[in-house]
């Protein structure tokens, strides 16, 4: 039995849906766009087709994606549930969403984490987890956490993706589909931090800066806010407020001294 199908069952098309994909504060469903794989009627050759050509002809674009993910393109298919999750194209639906996202990882859910694909896979991994989180109204995909925190756990373990991680962290800091976990949370939210996800860095920052649920540490705190407020959208005021409030707070020698750890970092990712 393939990894995916021990986690979570198929669910079949044609349940309504309509309501927004549920996410943690700040937490963007997926990233930005890739050049999709089309598969032409010669045997043997494939089309690459970017952003550009999807905005000169949508209609024969989508069917080309259609076809595509049809074929097990999962670059497609992720496209496809991208489009449909935020109606980029196309009416929004979240139920047909949920099953590109997850044709995705019943077929690939035991890639090579180093494989072309791992990225997209696990990123599929950490949207059926979200939907999870709330679940799809009028459809067979309840909330269900416990679920949720499986999705995240897999795509924070055998891939090693950021977001997973933070989500992941999010559930054992809170106690949500598991016992609430400190340690374990702490642990997993550096691991995102590390890896650059800035609202891992943001969350870390402020329980460093504050001593909540981690010994005071003001200096390093304020670093990660720091790198945080830097990478922040324009939507994610709570990271930016809690930059503000961390440096009118710290001291003078706070200030310089997360100013040289952020120096540390910065040369530390150049080398």
């Amino acid at each position: 039995m393939r990894v995916f199908e021990r986690l979570i069952p198929v669910v079949v098309l044609g349940v309504l849906a309509g309501a927004p994909v549920m996410a943690f504060e700040g937490t963007p469903l997926v990233g930005g766009d890739a050049a999709i794989p089309v598969a032409t009627t010669q045997p043997g050759t494939v089309v690459t087709m970017n952003k550009a050509a999807a905005s000169a002809s949508p209609t024969t674009s989508l069917t080309a994606l259609q076809y595509a993910a049809e074929g097990g393109h999962p670059v497609a298919q992720w496209k496809l549930g991208r489009m449909y999750a935020i109606g980029d194209g196309v009416a929004q639906d979240d139920l047909v969403a949920f099953e590109y996202f997850s044709r995705i990882a019943n077929a690939h859910a035991e890639d090579s984490p180093s494989a072309p694909q791992a990225a997209i896979v696990a990123n599929a991994f950490v949207a059926l987890g979200r939907y999870y989180l709330g679940g799809i109204p009028n459809s067979k995909v309840k909330a269900d956490a416990e679920r949720a925190r499986e999705m995240f756990s897999y795509a924070a373990s055998y891939f090693g993706n950021a977001d997973a991680q933070y989500d992941l962290a999010r559930l054992y800091l809170n106690g949500i589909g598991t016992p609430r976990d400190s340690r374990y949370g702490v642990r997993w939210l550096g691991l995102a931090a590390q890896k650059g996800q800035h609202q891992a860095q943001a969350l870390l920052g402020q329980m460093l800066f504050n001593g909540e649920q981690l010994p005071r540490q003001a200096a390093r705190g304020l670093m990660w806010l720091t790198l945080a407020r830097d990478a922040a959208a324009a939507d994610e005021g709570w990271i930016k407020d809690s930059y503000a409030k961390a440096f009118a707070k710290a001291s003078d020698d706070e200030r310089a001294m997360a100013l040289q750890m952020l120096e540390h970092w910065v040369q530390g990712r150049r080398d």
